[in-house]
This record gives C-alpha cells, sequence and structure tokens, in this order.
C-alpha cells in the first residue's frame, strides 16, 4: 500500500508545504468548481434573478458551515501536535473523540440553520421578489450541514498527519457527481434552485462517508482497538476548546459577511449579482491561499509538536513569500481579463461591468489576504488558537464599521462594499503578524502542557504509593 502519512519534522521545510499544499490546492479548486458549476447552471439556465436569490443565502450558509469547520480545525492541530511528538495513544483518543464532539455539533447545527433560516434572510432586507427562492434553497443547504462537519473533520485528520491525497480522490468523485446531479436536477428534473441543493447536498454525504470509511480502513495510523474507542472527557473538553475559539473565528468573519451582504442588497438586484459573481471568483482566488493556511497549520503542529520552534519559522517564511507571489500573479490576470471572467457567471453588461470593477479593487489587496491566511495557518497549528477570537474580532469591525463609515457617514454608493473589503483584508493582516512577532504562540503548544499534564501525574502517583 503507498504510505500516505508524512512527517513533517524532516526535510525541505519549503518543500513539504508546496508539495502538501497542491492536493490541497487541487481539492480545494475542484470543490470550487462544482460550485462555480452550480452558479453557471443556475445563473444561465434560470436567469439572474435565481442566481440572486441562491447568492443572497451564501454567507448565512458559510456562517453554519464555519462553525463545524472550526471544530474540525481544532481536531487536525491536536493530533498533529501528537502525532510529532510521537504520542499516539493520545492522538488516537483525540481522533475518536473528536469525531463524537463534531458528530453533534453538526446534527444541532444542520437543525438550527434549518429553523432559522427565513427569518434571518428576512432580517438580511433580502429582496421580497427572491426571498421564496432564497428560503428553499437554503433549507436544503443547510440540511447537509452534517455532511459538510464530517467531510471536514476526517479531511482536517489526515491533513493532520501529513496525508492531503487521499481526500482529493473522493472530493473528485464527489464534484463529478455534484455537476451531474445539478444538469439533471436542473436543465432534465426541472427542479429550480431546490434542485441544485439537492445536488450539493448529496454531493457532500457521498465524499464524507466514502472518505471516512476508506481512512479507518487502509491507514494503520486510524486503526484503533476498543481502548481507544472510550470516551474520554478531558479529551472531549480538549477538543472543543481547541476548536471553539477557531469555530467562533469563523461565525464572526461570517456575521461580518452576512452585515456586508444585507448592504449589498440594500442597493438592488443589479448590485446583488455582481456581488454573487464576484464572490464566487475571490472564492475562487482564496483557494491557492487556503491550501497555504492548511499546509502551514499541519507544518507547524508537527514541528511544534516535536519541539522545532525555529523550523516551524522558517516554513512560515516559506509560506509567505509563496503567498506573496501568488497574490501577484492573480492580480495581473484580473486587471487583464477582470469582465472576461465575471462574463461566465452572469448575462447583464451593467452587472458584468460593475463586477469586473470589483475584481479590480479588491486585487490590490491580495498580499495582505495571503498573510492572513498563512499567519492564521500557522499559529493555529502551533496552538494558539485563542488569537483566533482577535482576528474574527478585526474582520468584524472592519466590515461592519468601515460599511457604516463609507456609506452612512461619507455617503459613497455600492463601491464602498468592494473598499470595505479592502480595508478589512489590510487591518486583519497587519493584526496577524503583530500577534506572530508577539511570541506569544510560543507557549501555546498542546502536546507539550500534555506532556506536562502527564508527567505531574506520575510524580504524584508516585509519591502516593511511597506514602
Amino acid at each position: 500500500m503507498r504510505k500516505t502519512v508524512i512527517d513533517m519534522t524532516t526535510g525541505s521545510e519549503a518543500r513539504h508545504i508546496i508539495r502538501f499544499s497542491l492536493p490541497l490546492l487541487a481539492g480545494n479548486l475542484l470543490q470550487q468548481v462544482y460550485n462555480a458549476a452550480d452558479t453557471a447552471i443556475v445563473g444561465k439556465k434560470l436567469g439572474d434573478d435565481a442566481l440572486a436569490a441562491v447568492g443572497a443565502t451564501g454567507s448565512v450558509t458559510y456562517l453554519f458551515y464555519t462553525l463545524c469547520l472550526g471544530l474540525a480545525t481544532g481536531a487536525g492541530i491536536i493530533t498533529a501536535q501528537f502525532f510529532g511528538a510521537g504520542m499516539m495513544k493520545k492522538m488516537r483518543s483525540a481522533i475518536w473523540n473528536s469525531a463524537l464532539v463534531t458528530a453533534v455539533f453538526g446534527l444541532v447545527i444542520s437543525l438550527i440553520s434549518c429553523i432559522l433560516t427565513e427569518p434571518v434572510l428576512r432580517m438580511m432586507n433580502t429582496d421580497p421578489e427572491l426571498i421564496a427562492m432564497s428560503v428553499s434553497y437554503m433549507r436544503i443547504a443547510c440540511a447537509g450541514t452534517v455532511a459538510v462537519a464530517a467531510y471536514n473533520w476526517i479531511n482536517a485528520v489526515m491533513r493532520a498527519l501529513g496525508d492531503s491525497r487521499t481526500p482529493l480522490i473522493f472530493l473528485g468523485i464527489s464534484c463529478a457527481l455534484n455537476i451531474v446531479l445539478d444538469l439533471l436536477f436542473v436543465m432534465v428534473l426541472h427542479t429550480g434552485v431546490q434542485g441544485a441543493a439537492i445536488a450539493t447536498v448529496i454531493a457532500q454525504c457521498v465524499s464524507a462517508g466514502a472518505c471516512t470509511v476508506y481512512a479507518f480502513r487502509r491507514i494503520p495510523e486510524l486503526h484503533m482497538n476498543a481502548e481507544d474507542l472510550r470516551t474520554d472527557k478531558n479529551m472531549m473538553v480538549l477538543c472543543i476548546r481547541t476548536g471553539l475559539p477557531i469555530a467562533m473565528q469563523s461565525a464572526l468573519i461570517a456575521v461580518s459577511m452576512v452585515a456586508l451582504q444585507r448592504v449589498t442588497n440594500s442597493f438592488g438586484k443589479t448590485v446583488m449579482t455582481a456581488y454573487t459573481a464576484s464572490m464566487r471568483v475571490e472564492q475562487l482566488v482564496q483557494q491557492p491561499f487556503f491550501s497555504l493556511n492548511a499546509s502551514l497549520a499541519t507544518f507547524a503542529g508537527q514541528n511544534i509538536g516535536a519541539g522545532a520552534h525555529k523550523r516551524a519559522e522558517r516554513g512560515l517564511r516559506a509560506g509567505l513569500q509563496t503567498s506573496s507571489v501568488l497574490a501577484v500573479v492573480m492580480m495581473t490576470v484580473f486587471w487583464i481579463c477582470g469582465a472576461s471572467i465575471i462574463r461566465v457567471f452572469i448575462s447583464g453588461s451593467e452587472a458584468i461591468s460593475l463586477g469586473a470593477f470589483a475584481l479590480r479593487v479588491t486585487s490590490l489587496c491580495y498580499v495582505p489576504l495571503g498573510s492572513i491566511h498563512v499567519i492564521r495557518g500557522f499559529l493555529n497549528g502551533a496552538g494558539d488558537t485563542g488569537y483566533a477570537m482577535m482576528n474574527g474580532l478585526a474582520e468584524v469591525a472592519c466590515r461592519i464599521l468601515g460599511a457604516l463609515v463609507m456609506i452612512g457617514v461619507l455617503g459613497m454608493d455600492y463601491r464602498a462594499i468592494w473598499y470595505t473589503t479592502c480595508v478589512t483584508w489590510t487591518v486583519t493582516g497587519l493584526v496577524g503578524w503583530l500577534r506572530y512577532r508577539s511570541g506569544v504562540w510560543r507557549a501555546k503548544s498542546i502536546a507539550d502542557r500534555q506532556t506536562v499534564s502527564a508527567s505531574v501525574d506520575l510524580k504524584l502517583s508516585g509519591h502516593a504509593l511511597k506514602n
């Protein structure tokens, strides 16, 4: 069997980070391909109103999805640090107990999100003409949140062990299935936006189930005995304490996106359509940065778990250099081809012009955007998950206050939506850099704390025996 688990505590830092990132990037792009396919099919076959209705749900579904993603990321951080420290028994316990936490949390979020769909969309000033389509799409999409939680959990665990390739295979199958089902439900069965949502949920379930079964059957490090499958209250608490700040960070970022979506909705359907298309492109742009984020989290987790702090920092520098190069390349592409790219998603000339403007403006801040992801991944991997809340608060403050000041005080028009995004990325990137430079992360290693705790318990036990 091909060895999938990779120890990142030895060898070239840059090579590990880039090689590990490539399958992640391929997977992220693949996922965006079926998101883009969903958008293109809805926009071209059902019209701009349907696309705007789907777009109106994007920031809200992102909120519910990322709550689950935060807990999965926490499980990955713990797994990577225990793996790097060679604490395999602790690692297996963390994997099992994080699975229980993720399953319960995913089910609860699925239920809550379905109940809150219509009130939240109305609160966001969604166009009354679009509300019925938006509600029906979002309820179906949110029902699949538990599958999103399961896939992100197994993906985080496998990444923590250095395997970024296996999830790519199952994601590829899922993407192909999603596109086929999109075409079937929307173009053949004429089920409207509901069909597009059903196709996505089915694909998510297949991806999560198949990847989990394969991982536990074929990867030796995930083979567990009865002792490994015991519920450990302390380990569950550790998983929650590690993942919750990241989940809250994601929630705060999503809340800021919801607030900005609300502002966008107030400018009417044309701006909503342009914003939806530009956000789809922005999601594609961020995939290399997301990949570097996950790569740095695993690299930092394994190396800091092993006590190799200097090596972890060298990896961070390699990640920042890579993200900066990518940012400049993508900025150049959007200044030259912005309108052509937007035209893939929408038909109206006014919306295309506005979408192209959005891409040109936001691309000017891709360098700080890349640094946000790279530094965030490094600090998460180091166990400094408390910073995640600070990061989320910075984004909320910038997006909400930026929009209020630019539109409410300065009297700017819809262009303030994208100017706000630029300010948000710049300020948040600076906050991340200052956190790294503070050195607080050096004392946050989960593996170190567990080792110290075990040592203290052993000494106390020995003392009790002597007495």
